[in-house]
């Protein structure tokens, strides 16, 4: 359930807290208050559109927070989940779960098992024929649940294998093609007969050769200088200290040191002699190279960045040459699997089909009971199940719900009711039958009292308060008879401070609750309206 709901700056809500609780919630109060502000505030908390001209004038954001008790799910901290929704001016929308950053779906897709708001012109899921078919499944119970989930393993090996089947590339002029053009890629690959690191070597000798004439140059240079300068230079010093090494220890030390740096740059001249000769290339030296490296890049542009990658893609090649070239054999075995498996799937639907049928009359008679209940009693509604073709997640069944809401007029579909008065007690007869089953802990609803009095109202605030043993509901009313019904009553006002307007809220007492239910029915608090509220409230 949701505990408590913080709005700050929509419409005339500058900031409010309200601590909700288990059970009949209702709230009253002026018009234009602002309590289909708080309701809307709810519908966006729920991941629900939000429009920047809900944002209090003067104000760059709007901020909602909730906090839900649902000890079973997951997501909680200690039995909690805090979720909240923060959207500006500029259009940027940030929702959080608990502190972390989620997207506005995932908002709505958890947020869809806690509440669901049913308002004059936004009904959710009951009006959704989508939708219709998880209430029927729901209220059948387990019965089904375990035929659905042998279905379910079926369904999703189903499309496996026509997602496998798929891959059969047409007919066979198009297999043939298909064949022609790996056959030419992998050919193209093998001629090429690459070599990891091949590149890298090749690239090293082209930079080489590019730069020939430089490194030729100045080898040449230090060839000259180490030759005919330094060596013979290192070699007359040398023999000057052979003349004074017994003069002292530390000249036979020198003496040895300059003979090593000798022997180093000997062999010093050697290996840039050597690296002078390795530098000339002739021109058809030059040109197999840069061929090969452009045969390299060329194969790098179609098949992977690297030789490695080229490689690889090699045998995805062969790969798919192999299930092309089987793929007679391979879809043979497919078509069998999938006519098995489809076998099984048509007789777990006519399972699930009996089963539904079933119930769909039974629950039709627990709803049209209700309907009775609450003033409708020339309103039939029938729970239709209708084969499809194709099979879907649920079966081959669709499931929608109809309704002739007067004797004689012809049945149509739920969403098609025109009358606000009549959906909102269809929709209540409805939430009365599957609210032991109905797994969303929170019923909101918004004026459900909208075309109705007398009788009817008293039987729509008899059936809310059925509601709310198993739920948690709350309910923007005009009416006193609903009013009187609920177990907790809040009065939303307004005042004027400085020139702006402000919502304020506050939970009533028994006393108040009953003068609120007299102003509420007689418009004025007097001792005849007071001594009908106390009738009322009695009664409930």
């Amino acid at each position: 359930m949701i505990s408590t709901l913080h709005i700050k700056n929509i419409g005339i809500i500058e900031d409010l807290s309200i601590d909700f609780n288990e059970g009949f919630n209702v709230l009253t109060g002026e018009t234009g208050a602002g309590k289909t502000l708080i309701i809307g505030a709810l519908g966006v908390i729920a991941g629900g559109r939000f429009s920047k001209e809900m944002i209090r004038n003067g104000e760059k954001y709007s901020f909602i927070e909730a906090s839900i008790f649902c000890p079973e799910n997951p997501n909680s901290i200690d039995g909690n989940i805090i979720v909240s929704r923060e959207v500006y001016t500029n259009g940027r929308n940030s929702c959080k779960v608990n502190g972390r950053l989620v997207t506005v779906n995932e908002l709505k897709e958890l947020m869809s098992n806690v509440i669901d708001i049913h308002g004059q012109q936004d009904n959710q899921n009951l009006l959704n024929s989508n939708k219709h078919i998880s209430y029927l499944d729901d209220f059948i119970g387990n019965e089904i649940l375990e035929l659905k989930t042998e279905y379910s393993k079926l369904y999703k090996r189903y499309n496996e294998i026509n997602a496998e089947l798929s891959k059969n590339y047409g007919d066979d002029k198009e297999k043939e093609r298909k064949l022609d053009l790996l056959n030419y890629q992998l050919e193209e690959i093998k001629n090429a007969k690459l070599k990891v690191g091949e590149d890298i070597k090749l690239t090293e000798e082209h930079n080489l050769m590019k730069n020939s004439e430089k490194l030729q140059e100045n080898l040449e240079e230090i060839d000259e200088n180490l030759n005919n300068q330094a060596i013979e230079s290192v070699s007359n010093s040398i023999r000057c200290l052979e003349k004074i090494s017994n003069c002292g220890e530390i000249y036979e030390e020198k003496l040895s040191e300059l003979k090593n740096i000798y022997y180093e740059i000997q062999e010093l001249a050697r290996d840039i002699s050597s690296m002078k000769e390795d530098i000339f290339f002739d021109e058809e030296q030059r040109d197999n190279v840069e061929k090969r490296l452009d045969e390299i890049f060329s194969l790098k542009r179609k098949y992977g960045n690297s030789i490695e990658e080229i490689l690889e893609y090699k045998e995805k090649l062969e790969q798919e040459i192999n299930e092309i070239e089987n793929l007679d054999e391979i879809n043979a075995k497919l078509k069998q699997e999938k006519e098995d498996v489809k076998k099984q799937m048509i007789e777990l639907c006519s399972k699930m089909n009996l089963l539904r049928n079933e119930y769909a009359k039974i629950i039709s008679n627990k709803i049209n009971a209700e309907l009775k209940d609450l003033e409708m009693s020339n309103a039939t509604l029938r729970v239709a199940v209708e084969k499809i073709k194709d099979f879907n997640a649920n079966g081959l069944d669709k499931v929608e719900f109809m309704i002739c809401t007067n004797k004689g007029e012809e049945e149509k579909e739920l969403c098609k009711i025109a009358s606000g008065g009549e959906m909102s007690r269809v929709m209540l007869a409805i939430k009365t039958v599957l609210a032991e089953v109905d797994k969303v802990s929170t019923l909101v609803f918004d004026e459900i009292d909208t075309g109705i009095s007398g009788k009817a109202a008293k039987a729509v605030g008899e059936k809310l308060k059925t509601i709310s043993n198993n739920h948690q509901v709350m309910v923007v009313t005009h009416s006193a008879s609903i009013a009187a019904k609920g177990k907790y009553n809040y009065y939303i006002s307004k005042k004027t401070t400085n020139e702006k307007t402000y919502t304020e809220i506050k939970k009533l007492n028994e006393e108040e609750v009953v003068e609120e239910i007299a102003r509420i029915s007689s418009g004025d608090i007097t001792e005849i309206s007071i001594a009908h509220a106390k009738e009322l409230r009695k009664v409930s």
